[in-house]
């Protein structure tokens, strides 16, 4: 099984944003538990929207927390390629989902069968097709 953090997983992970840190860290116990070899993957777009306001604000010290959390060797990276555009276009057209929202979730579609998308947000469970996992 593939873990597919969204965005907001991430910045929760990297700022330990209290409550949604120890939620994370719970879920993915219980996640690799059921499924030992678990794997993270992240979006690129993760990579812009977790970046964006640690340049903005010239944060270089939470830039590098974030710069070494998607760079790990064990994080595996979802390219937007032309069939994710595809999907998220479609999935945009079908669930009026922003554009951001729509490529996340095309992102961990693409990914296949036995991936769970983490997110804080309800919208995605909607989808069908998308194992959205809750914090």
């Amino acid at each position: 099984m593939i873990a597919l953090l969204d965005a907001c997983a991430i910045i929760y992970q990297v700022e330990g944003v209290a409550p949604f840190q120890a939620r994370l860290a719970a879920l993915l116990g219980t996640l690799r538990a059921a499924h030992p070899g678990l794997g993270l993957a992240v979006s690129r777009l993760s990579w812009i929207e977790c970046r964006t306001k640690p340049l903005r604000e010239r944060q270089p010290h939470i830039l590098a927390r974030y710069d070494n959390f998607l760079n790990a060797a064990d994080l595996a990276v979802v390219e937007i390629t032309a069939e994710i555009v595809d999907v998220a276009t479609a999935l945009r057209a079908e669930h009026g989902l922003r554009t951001p929202d729509s490529i996340q979730a095309a992102s961990a579609m693409a990914l296949g069968a036995g991936t769970a998308f983490v997110t804080n947000d309800p919208t995605f469970a909607r989808i069908r097709g998308l194992e959205v996992k809750l914090l």
